[in-house]
């Protein structure tokens, strides 16, 4: 069904779309080309949302040459007018002969209908090249879609016996500094950041993309400026006075609270986000992570925070990536555990994990591993 020369024009459009990756949020990343005998006459990716979509930006290119072309895109285009006009009825005008899709669009907005225009109009569609590789650079997307909750990505720094701090709280700087730099990437790519108000408090913490740790090859908006992630802040206790520099910058700071109090203290930027409890009186985590996607479009949530919210995701079995940076350091039998979890009484209770990737980060190791 599909040629060698098809793939390699899909793979084109996939690397295309991961250009989008900072600054898509919360679109998914979508990259296209037009191909006329076996030319690229144009191409081009989403690069902000709200702005055209990726066949928008190659047809552009292509111009009058775009009929009896060929047009192969990572995502089913779409069939709706929300912010930009449908792109199914762009390539339609543009007189393209086939569309190649990796994948169908799970968003119920589309969800086959932009295929279906294309066929109406006569248009060869040919679904599912590569759609592995292009759920790969979406994974944040398809959950909300598909799941109803963002791809949580759980970060934890530790020693070589598994702690995350001494006794005393001290952590500051337990890995070094080309392992924080990577976690900026991580930041960069996420929709929001969540975190406790203890931890934010605790450690001082921003929970900002630091524009001086990132290469320089990451992409802006057309602003020229950094999205920043929202920040999201477990705080049932109402902790956050306005103060911390976790308000530091214009990005958005949700404080996720079992009940409303007057939060007139705290910055323009905070807003209050109302969380069902859970039995024993914390933020009910699901039901956070549901509102978070639904009311908020986060897709991917990038999580930092101390052991005892990461071992609540782990057991709530809500973590889909884990990733660790193992400092060579040894912090001792007393220092603060990697995560709070159940006192197990047999090793078949315990959770197991498949590792993805294991690389060395400056001094440190990163492992990245996904629950089995």
């Amino acid at each position: 069904m599909f040629s060698s020369q098809d793939e390699k024009w899909m793979l084109r459009a996939i690397s295309l779309a991961q250009l989008g990756r900072f600054t898509t949020s919360p679109n998914p990343n979508v990259g296209a080309v037009i191909v006329k005998n076996d030319t690229c006459i144009g191409e081009g990716y989403h690069r902000q949302a709200g702005g055209p979509h990726a066949e928008v930006f190659a047809l552009q290119q292509a111009g009058d040459k775009a009929k009896g072309a060929t047009c192969y895109v990572t995502l089913e285009p779409c069939s709706h007018t929300g912010r930009t006009a449908p792109c199914a009825k762009a390539l339609i005008e543009a007189g393209v002969s086939r569309v190649v899709v990796a994948m169908q669009d799970p968003n119920p907005k589309v969800a086959g209908k932009g295929i279906a225009l294309l066929e109406a109009a006569g248009i060869q569609v040919d679904l599912g090249l590569l759609a592995e590789q292009s759920r790969a650079i979406n994974v944040g997307f398809l959950s909300r879609m598909e799941q109803k909750r963002p791809y949580v990505q759980l970060k934890l720094a530790a020693s070589l016996d598994g702690r995350t701090a001494l006794a005393n709280g001290v952590s500051k700087w337990l890995t070094g500094a080309k392992a924080r730099s990577d976690v900026q990437l991580y930041r960069a790519q996420s929709c929001a950041i969540l975190s406790t108000a203890t931890t934010v408090i605790t450690d001082d913490a921003r929970l900002n993309i630091r524009e001086e740790e990132l290469p320089t090859n990451v992409s802006r908006l057309e602003n020229n400026q950094l999205r920043q992630p929202k920040k999201v802040i477990l705080d049932r206790q109402h902790l956050l006075t306005g103060s911390e520099a976790v308000f530091a910058n214009n990005a958005q700071v949700i404080q996720c609270v079992t009940r409303l109090e007057n939060n007139s203290s705290l910055p323009h930027n905070a807003k209050q986000l109302l969380t069902k409890a859970a039995s024993d009186g914390r933020i009910d985590l699901a039901s956070l992570l549901h509102s978070l996607a639904q009311e908020h479009e986060v897709n991917r949530l990038w999580v930092e925070a101390g052991a005892t919210l990461a071992g609540s995701l782990i057991a709530q079995q809500l973590v889909d990536e884990l990733i660790i940076y193992i400092a060579p350091k040894l912090l001792g039998h007393l220092a603060q555990p990697l995560a709070v979890l159940d006192n197990f009484i047999a090793l078949d209770q315990v959770p197991s994990l498949t590792w993805h990737n294991i690389e060395k980060v400056g001094e440190d190791i990163k492992l990245t591993a996904k629950f089995n």
